[in-house]
């Protein structure tokens, strides 16, 4: 059943906030469960504009943590800038300094024209916007977007601590927002690279958990592996990737950064993150696989054809093969092209037309054999009796993989998936919750039964919540046990414009909601700190 919008209160979500100078007490109607103790932290975009400068696509707002804290049924709430480099130099000087995404930042009007055009030469200022997610290292959290750069931020009290240079500890350009975290604090990630004789390449980093010594972890990270990239000078956008216990997936898709234009001078031409972006019309999508401890690349060639890929389900290992749940959007057009704020606070009719012809989501999973015999060329080598993907050894000793697909809704996307990571995280897994996305507006949380299709729904008129985050009960004794954390904004129903939801995981049913009187606008990623 389609929801309609058409009083647009979804525009909330892209509105400027002020920081709280301290946590403001949420009204609680409901029962919080007692067991429910420790702090939701979440990023996203909290200011739109400097001055009279605005910003232009979502990934660019200054990068704004919340937290909602529980304890003893309480609620509270609090949140505040990070203080990035690009936040503090906007601040001082009133004007937007370093270019963001997808907003070019002009050069200091107060320069004379000579320190200016040497200013061209320096190279590109990269931004160190952390609004994407949060995520441990050791003992310490750091916020993060998918640069060099990551904040280490204080998880109390929402304090800066220090900016950190990825490129300082290990050989790589950048790294997603989407690191794996095993049960011992080791820490996995990949970003691109500079691989031999200059060629393109894509690194998989390690950082190990705390040790004895209390030595900061990341002075201990190492490169894994090294995936290849399709084309040496244009590697393709990744923004996550699989992990098993003894296996690394990398999806790299058609979505492409051209280097020519990253590295050229920006400032001759006002160009921003989103101007060195292209597509690779044939390549298609090509599948890599690592074997996780010994750090050797499996020479299996995947191929399927052309989707973006923003976040990994879950991925898993059974009886020789690896099971890859995506969610997709077919074809090689970069969604991002989408996601502007002009078009994401456009009117609902207008919101609508745009989304229409973007690329189509789909949740869908691949099953990828891991032992190949030369003579079942031209056969589907998929055995497992559970599922309908296909992998085909073809002539030329590529397998051609096709999808089963486990959810697909027309302009209705399954996205920013979530599940009980702790315990089923690259095992076997029933259960993914995900926010409902209606032609690029969240407006539902749902709940996916990945082997029967089944799916569970919570929606109100006029609410946009955020990111399930999946809490586990602590004497949990199924995959479902425990609840679900949403930000919602309600911009139409009264005085209290948001609110934290918590929902049964088991039916998606309300437990108990905590009410604020501020807005809230979007939120990314974010995670459950226990107490």
């Amino acid at each position: 059943s389609r929801v309609e919008h058409p009083a647009g209160g979804y525009k909330k979500l892209f509105e400027t906030v002020e920081e709280l100078s301290s946590p403001v007490t949420a009204h609680v109607t409901g029962w919080i469960p007692t067991w429910l103790r420790g702090s939701l932290l979440r990023c996203g975009p909290g200011l739109f504009e400097v001055g009279a400068e605005p910003f232009y696509h979502l990934f660019d707002g200054q990068a704004l943590l919340h937290k909602f804290d529980f304890k003893e049924g309480h609620v509270t709430y609090h949140r505040r800038f990070v203080r990035t480099d690009a936040y503090v130099r906007a601040m001082t000087e009133k004007r937007i300094v370093i270019t963001e995404f997808g907003t070019y930042a002009y050069p200091d009007p107060c320069k004379n024209i000579f320190s200016r055009f040497f200013s061209y030469f320096k190279g590109v200022e990269v931004t160190d916007n952390a609004l994407v997610n949060v995520y441990p290292v050791g003992e310490d959290y750091y916020a993060c977007t998918e640069t060099n750069f990551i904040t280490k931020i204080n998880p109390d009290t929402l304090e800066t601590i220090k900016q950190v240079d990825l490129c300082k500890y290990v050989s790589v350009n950048g790294a997603t927002a989407h690191p794996h975290i095993e049960n011992d604090g080791t820490v996995y990630n990949i970003g691109n690279c500079f691989g031999k004789n200059f060629a393109l390449a894509y690194n998989i980093i390690r950082i190990p958990p705390l040790q004895a010594d209390k030595e900061d972890p990341m002075n201990k990270s190492e490169v894994v592996v090294q995936f290849p990239c399709s084309d040496r000078f244009k590697p393709s956008y990744v923004h996550s990737f699989g992990l098993t216990s003894n296996y690394i997936v990398f999806v790299e898709t058609p979505v492409k950064i051209n280097l020519l234009k990253f590295l050229s001078s920006w400032s001759l031409w006002g160009a921003n993150y989103m101007d060195c972006f292209e597509s690779n019309e044939t390549m298609g999508v090509w599948l890599h696989v690592a074997e996780k401890k010994k750090g050797r690349l499996l020479n299996i060639k995947y191929r399927t054809s052309a989707f973006n890929l923003f976040h990994h389900i879950n991925t898993y290992e059974d009886n020789g093969f690896l099971i890859v749940d995506l969610c997709t959007w077919k074809g090689f057009e970069f969604v991002y092209n989408y996601l502007y704020l002009a078009n994401l606070r456009a009117n609902w009719d207008e919101v609508k037309r745009q989304a229409e012809k973007a690329p189509q989501p789909e949740a869908r999973r691949y099953v990828l054999p891991l032992n190949i015999d030369k003579t079942d060329t031209g056969k589907n080598l998929v055995t497992l009796p559970y599922t309908t993907a296909t992998a085909t050894l073809r002539s030329d000793e590529t397998i051609w993989l096709e999808p089963e697909v486990i959810f697909s809704g027309p302009r209705h996307a399954f996205e920013f998936p979530q599940i009980n990571y702790k315990k089923y995280g690259g095992k076997p897994y029933t259960y993914t919750y995900g926010l409902g996305l209606n032609h690029f507006v969240p407006d539902r949380l749902c709940k996916l039964n990945v082997k029967t299709k089944e799916t569970w729904v919570w929606q109100e008129p006029d609410s946009y919540p955020s990111e399930p985050i999946f809490v586990s009960h602590p004497d949990a004794l199924e995959e479902d046990d425990g609840v679900v954390l949403s930000i919602v904004i309600s911009p139409g129903a009264g005085p209290k414009p948001a609110y934290l939801l918590i929902l049964n995981a088991k039916d998606m049913s309300e437990v108990a909601r905590a009410e604020v009187e501020v807005n809230i606008p979007v939120t990314f990623h974010g995670l459950f700190k226990r107490a």
